[in-house]
């Protein structure tokens, strides 16, 4: 069983810039963030294995990246508009799920971002 838990949500204006972290417990092929706003389903914003993906409202903007030694994964986000608000979760799987959610078999608690206008 892999435990996977976030780090670095806030509050931040619109234009601004922030950074999650998110700790694997275990060794992970695919790691990838996904968020829900209110009263919207959780979407996927990006995932990293041998190769990054992301959705098309974050291209350009956020940045997925990981580092394996710390079984870490982080998004820099920056340029942040008010729909990035929601809750961010981190996903882990030792196999590979790209962005689909359902392939992940491991989930963290969730990070708030909130961006203000």
């Amino acid at each position: 069983q892999v435990q996977v838990g976030e780090s670095g949500g806030g509050l931040v204006q619109a234009g601004g810039s922030l950074r999650l972290s998110c700790a694997a417990s275990g060794r992970t092929f695919s790691m990838g963030w996904f968020r829900q706003a209110p009263g919207k389903e959780r979407e996927f914003v990006a995932a990293i294995d041998w190769k990054t993906y992301y959705a098309d409202s974050v291209k350009g903007r956020f940045t997925i990246s990981r580092d394996n030694a710390k079984n870490t994964v982080y998004l820099q986000m920056n340029s942040l508009k008010p729909e990035d608000t929601a809750v961010y979760y981190c996903a882990a799987d030792t196999g590979y799920s790209g962005s689909a959610e359902w392939r992940y078999a491991y989930w963290g608690q969730g990070a708030q971002v909130t961006v203000s206008s």
